[in-house]
């Protein structure tokens, strides 16, 4: 067990936090840094006990055009006032990874400006992939490079070269000797070489124990990267994806579907995959934002904390702020905030509330970060799991619903009662081992097992919550969500941003064969017998058992070649249970 293993993680972008000007005049430093010292005890309240901070080195523009790795950009202070920032962190019981941007630098890296000056004579014209002294480019260099995403702005390191291997494995050890940090996140992980990540993880294991390497990679079977001998986790881009679209598309097979098949990435072990799971950050629009119903900002939290991986909130989202992505621009996506403005936030926002309870709950849950994974049940608009650990279950349900819902769960371990973590609602084990739980509209709840919770969630428990995250009846009117109402959006920006990954038409690669779970069983008796017997119920779960069914033959034929408008049309018209059904087998 290591310490990234119970982390809840806050994401912090510096320059877009303190209002940083966009540009780097390499003026005198101006500390803005420390301006997020008072952040650091709010990061702790809300149950966070891991900051990933960055970019934060000297760039030019957004940070990730890098001018030199071994100094704090001068927009946000000076190496002095990094180390005290992690110094004050691991005060407050707070691990501290950065951002590492290893697979390009910027024009104005000291490797990069030697080969302007001296072209084919320099002794760093190998540190560059496809530097060809023939070509021009856009900046009239008199020659032309390999760069990343399309920006000439973003020159592509030659990872095979021993000497860049070298350089950047000195970083790393200049940034634990200098800042003490925990651990690196790797920017574009997924177009990094492996034999490089490789490198890079032998200098991690090296430095600190417990060092951890994070990296950035969107598509694929995230066990290419995860594994020993490269990175300890990836983002994890597949839920990102479902956790939104499962409830705007009042969808939880997609959820369901993709937990199942990342947790057997890890061969269905509770150690396998320790994914970092977000809901958003520096390139996707805010969850806020992104919802159709603002309410399920409730239930998708609920899953984030409790779902396989390691939680991650993205700053200010905590708040239920807005952001949405521009054309060109991701500056609404990184806005200056001032801690002031929300205060009293952890009492007064429902969101802010929430989250902090969340974060509670899952520090003080063993299960919830070492527990297996047990579907319980599962409907288009319903969805229930248990995490198992040590003999004590803890199980998750959520409802994406406008009504509530009555839910009939077996559990284990053999509890007399259990308890809701956020409401404090007490419901006792029936003979059969199953308990009867009514989930409310849009909500959700986390069930702990009596004997595990602590002595004081009592039912004279009225003022404080317990340290399990329980509340008493008189708390859990405080503790209800309430949607706040959207903030005045952010104008946009004209500064050059990288686009947000897309992931609209598919959760990720689709294997050779579609998994039985894929096509959609009716639920079983026990939950049968406690829904709603009503012909809206009926309607709603039929059309998930389409849709889920349609989603899957278009997964397959996106991964069989370029889908046309028409052949998208041909499967979307059909509507029919056993057609698509056939039609999925024909794939075999």
């Amino acid at each position: 067990m290591a310490w990234y293993d119970e982390a809840v993680f806050y994401h912090i972008y510096p320059l877009g936090l303190t209002g940083a000007p966009k540009q780097n005049s390499y003026a005198e430093p101006e500390h803005r840094l420390n301006t997020l010292i008072p952040w650091i005890s709010h990061i702790k309240e809300i149950g966070c006990n891991a900051i990933y901070i960055g970019p934060l080195f000297e760039s030019v523009g957004h940070g990730y055009e890098t001018t030199d790795y071994k100094k704090l950009d001068s927009r946000l202070g000076t190496n002095e006032d990094l180390a005290d920032f992690t110094a004050q962190c691991h005060a407050q019981g707070i691990k501290v990874i950065l951002d590492g941007v290893f697979n390009h630098t910027g024009r104005d890296f000291f490797a990069f400006k030697d080969i302007q000056q001296n072209r084919e004579n320099s002794p760093y014209k190998d540190w560059y992939c496809n530097v060809n002294f023939w070509g021009n480019n856009e900046y009239n260099d008199g020659f032309s490079y390999e760069n990343w995403g399309g920006y000439n702005l973003l020159v592509k390191l030659n990872q095979h070269n021993p000497a860049v291997q070298n350089y950047i494995c000195d970083v790393i050890r200049f940034w634990v000797s200098e800042f003490d940090i925990d651990g690196i996140r790797l920017d574009a992980a997924d177009v990094l070489d492996f034999e490089y990540m490789k490198a890079l993880r032998q200098t991690a294991n090296q430095v600190k124990p417990d060092f951890w390497l994070m990296g950035e990679v969107i598509h694929g079977d995230y066990n290419r990267w995860v594994n020993e001998g490269t990175l300890h986790s990836v983002t994890n881009y597949h839920l990102h994806k479902a956790l939104y679209s499962g409830h705007n598309d009042h969808n939880y097979f997609e959820i369901a579907h993709t937990v199942k098949r990342l947790y057997g990435m890890g061969g269905n072990r509770p150690d396998g995959l320790k994914l970092y799971n977000f809901v958003d950050n520096h390139d996707v629009e805010r969850i806020y934002t992104k919802l159709n119903k603002k309410a399920h900002f409730v239930p998708v939290h609920i899953l984030l904390y409790t779902l396989p991986g390691i939680p991650s909130i993205y700053y200010g989202s905590e708040f239920g702020i807005e952001g949405k992505k521009e054309p060109f621009s991701d500056d609404s996506l990184r806005p200056a905030l001032s801690l002031s403005d929300f205060g009293d936030a952890v009492k007064e926002n429902p969101c802010t509330r929430l989250t902090a309870a969340l974060g509670k709950i899952r520090q003080d849950t063993p299960a919830l970060s070492y527990g297996d994974y047990q579907e319980l049940l599962l409907t288009n608009r319903q969805y229930a799991f248990s995490r198992n650990y040590q003999g004590t279950c803890t199980i998750v349900t959520v409802n994406n619903d406008d009504s509530d819902f009555i839910m009939t769960l077996h559990t284990e371990g053999g509890a007399p009662a259990y308890i809701g973590a956020l409401s404090g609602e007490k419901v006792p084990v029936r003979e059969d081992g199953c308990i009867a739980v009514n989930i409310k509209a849009n909500s959700g709840e986390i069930w702990l097992p009596l004997s595990e919770a602590p002595a004081d969630c009592t039912e004279d428990c009225k003022e404080e919550p317990c340290s399990a995250g329980a509340v008493s009846e008189d708390c859990a009117e405080e503790t209800a969500f309430t949607a706040p109402q959207p903030e005045t959006e952010p104008a946009a920006m004209d500064h050059p941003a990288v686009q947000e990954p897309s992931l609209e038409k598919s959760t990720g690669e689709i294997p050779e064969e579609i998994p039985d779970s894929f096509v959609i069983e009716e639920p079983a008796p026990e939950a049968s017998a406690s829904k709603h017997q009503d012909s809206s119920y009926d309607e709603a779960f039929e059309k998930g058992r389409i849709t889920g069914l349609q989603e899957a033959i278009l997964a397959i034929m996106e991964k069989n070649g370029p889908v046309t408008d028409q052949m998208h049309r041909d499967v979307i018209n059909n509507i029919y249970h056993d057609s698509l059904i056939n039609w999925i087998k024909s794939f075999r």
